[in-house]
């Protein structure tokens, strides 16, 4: 019998699918584990992810939320099987580098993106760097983020940003409701890229940096690039796999 340790979100909906799961499969403490199987949506399998990463565990997604793009069909039978079958992908996350107007850095990691975003009524002026170029002396509007290719269907796509197969080995930088350069989307970036955002008129125009659940308030400057030192594994099934899920998403209208 595999050791799953399993984790829900707060729903009552994912509450009674754990109580169902443990009953039939019985569950261990993460450092006991062989697997992971988190019980709920996209947002409790990137909580999921961020947890579990000291533990070097695969994570499987069961479906118990709204739109779960990162999870697999629930079923309660045959769930050790399910999970032998499974194809792995392996996602490296941005890291986060922010400094904020007090001086203070800190650091994230990003599954999914980093996104800058502005704090008050005022729009945000950001310079953009590229590996030390300046690439966009000052964009204007709510925001950027840069997006892993995991992450590219999510807050990405609804900024209108490029969806990215899994081993593209690029990175989408969007714009956020820009307002100048007012037709700028933004750009595709070569996954070994260092992107550096300076905050212009930081006094005026605060600005927050978040990384998937991570938020740092008033930054002067953020820097993201992909840290390939650390690594998730997310388990998908066969007619649920995750880089077909984004191709697919591609051809949706």
């Amino acid at each position: 019998m595999t050791k799953i340790h399993f984790a829900a979100a707060a729903t009552e909906q994912a509450r009674a699918a754990r109580e169902k799961l443990v009953a039939a499969y019985g569950t261990v403490a993460p450092q006991e584990a062989e697997v992971v199987v988190a019980l709920g949506g996209d947002g409790l399998m990137l909580e999921t992810i961020h947890r579990m990463l000291d533990y070097k565990l695969p994570v499987y997604g069961m479906n118990c939320g709204s739109v779960g793009f990162l999870m697999n069909d629930f079923a309660e039978a045959d769930l050790p099987a399910r999970i032998a079958r499974a194809m792995s992908n392996d996602l490296h996350p941005l890291r986060m580098h922010a400094v904020t107007m007090t001086g203070a850095v800190e650091e994230a990691l990003a599954f999914n993106e980093v996104s800058l975003l502005r704090q008050l009524r005022q729009a945000a002026k950001i310079r953009i760097l590229v590996d030390g170029k300046i690439r966009m002396p000052e964009l204007i509007g709510d925001g950027v983020l840069i997006s892993t290719p995991a992450g590219s269907t999510a807050y990405n796509l609804s900024a209108y940003g490029p969806i990215v197969p899994l081993t593209a080995n690029l990175l989408p930088l969007t714009a956020i409701a820009a307002f100048r350069p007012r037709h700028w989307r933004g750009a595709l970036l070569p996954s070994s890229s260092e992107v550096v955002f300076e905050i212009l008129e930081p006094e005026k125009r605060p600005v927050s940096a978040v990384a998937d659940s991570t938020e740092v308030r008033r930054v002067i400057s953020v820097a993201a690039s992909e840290d390939r030192s650390v690594c998730a594994r997310i388990l998908s099934d066969p007619d649920r796999a995750l880089s077909e899920r984004i191709i697919r998403e591609q051809f949706t209208v």
